[in-house]
């Protein structure tokens, strides 16, 4: 029986030091994730308090051949989703991929900023642009963003996280990556900004 397995069994018969120890051991992978989903530290920190107390008070329900640190992100996503507190977006969010949708996708393509002003600022304005239009998107469908393209959880993983099928994932994750395009192109063309990958394309109108 491995270390973790030994510490939940103490736990179950009320070993508080075995409990503490589980909390050392998975506390900084529930405020990572929860920092990503809320993009509050003092948020974070108050998400990951919840998720040892109800995983304490839950854990009777855990299957020991189980992964615990899986069990602990499907907690934290559920009382995120669940949380009825306004939380933010992302702070950060992984803009080296496109955002695919069928055959088509924005390009976040950012190139290297090092001593070019101009760049930095504009990219800048493109982060803006896909945090808000996250912000705008369902808390299903930002979790799905977050825990795909922010925290690179396989599709299994996640299925295993949101208690989904794994066609559910997929489908979901596509639909969110279709939302967020749209609403990435909306905000960039009511902001006046054009969009990566455009820019050849773009007609230069005459005051």
């Amino acid at each position: 029986m491995d270390a973790v397995k030994q510490l939940i069994e103490k736990s179950l018969e009320n070993d508080l030091s075995a409990f503490e120890q589980l909390i050392n051991i998975y506390q900084s992978r529930v405020f990572n994730l929860g920092y990503q989903l809320t993009n509050s530290y003092a948020d974070a920190q108050d998400l990951t308090q919840e998720v040892f107390i109800k995983a304490y008070y839950s854990l009777k329900g855990f299957r020991n051949e189980a992964d615990f640190g899986t069990w602990l992100r499907k907690i934290t996503v559920n009382l995120w989703l669940n949380t009825k507190r306004k939380r933010s977006i992302p702070n950060v969010i992984s803009l080296d991929e496109p955002i695919s949708a069928g055959e088509n996708e924005v390009y976040r393509d950012l190139a290297a900023t090092d001593g070019d002003p101009e760049q930095s600022l504009e990219n800048k304005e493109f982060n803006g642009i896909v945090r808000k239009a996250l912000g705008e998107l369902s808390r299903e469908y930002q979790a799905v963003i977050v825990l795909r393209e922010i925290e690179g959880y396989s599709y299994e993983e996640m299925s295993l996280i949101m208690n989904c099928s794994l066609g559910t994932v997929k489908s979901r994750l596509n639909r969110a990556r279709q939302v967020l395009k749209q609403q990435v192109i909306k905000l960039a063309k009511e902001s006046g900004y054009v969009l990566p990958g455009t820019r050849k394309n773009r007609v230069v109108e005459e005051v």
